[in-house]
């Protein structure tokens, strides 16, 4: 009788810590995150490779739509386990935020962006860290089109 409770209660426990398992594989991945603040601009470059921010700014976006499209871009962008790419990153972006309401200037996010090829994906990283981050094919696309256009319109 008493293996019997044992037994049970073996299988409960084992029960319960599969259910566990198998539930955490449903937590959605980590995506990218920026400050819990108002962005004010993004400004783009043409990256110098890994680590630094060029601040040669290539272009400037400050309208509500682009700034939308960069802001949906980051923050959706799922975290993707394994190493850097190992070719250069295009585009350096600096995500600028408004003044916080004490007046103080708050921090520029840095990060790396290999704009994907149209119906591919792109990736993201932080400025000085090495965890990646890709977007889905309908933000590459928004982003393409953002960029060319702002590019043409900068070289006319």
């Amino acid at each position: 009788m008493k293996t019997r409770k044992i037994t049970s209660l073996y299988k409960l426990v084992v029960s319960i810590v599969i259910f566990f398992v198998l539930l955490s594989g449903c937590v959605p991945n980590e995506t990218m995150t920026l400050l819990d603040a108002e962005v004010s601009g993004v400004k783009l470059s043409i990256s110098k490779g890994l680590g630094g921010m060029n601040e040669d700014i290539l272009t400037s976006f400050t309208d509500q739509h682009a700034i939308n499209v960069f802001e949906k871009s980051i923050t959706t962008a799922v975290h993707k386990p394994g190493k850097v790419k190992d070719d250069p990153p295009q585009y350096d972006v600096m995500v600028e935020y408004e003044e916080d309401k004490d007046g103080g200037e708050l921090p520029t996010h840095g990060m790396h962006l290999w704009l994907g090829q149209e119906n591919e994906p792109s990736t993201f990283i932080y400025i000085g860290d090495d965890v990646t981050y890709e977007t889905t094919i309908q933000v590459t696309n928004e982003l393409r089109q953002l960029i060319q256009v702002a590019i043409k319109k900068e070289h006319l």
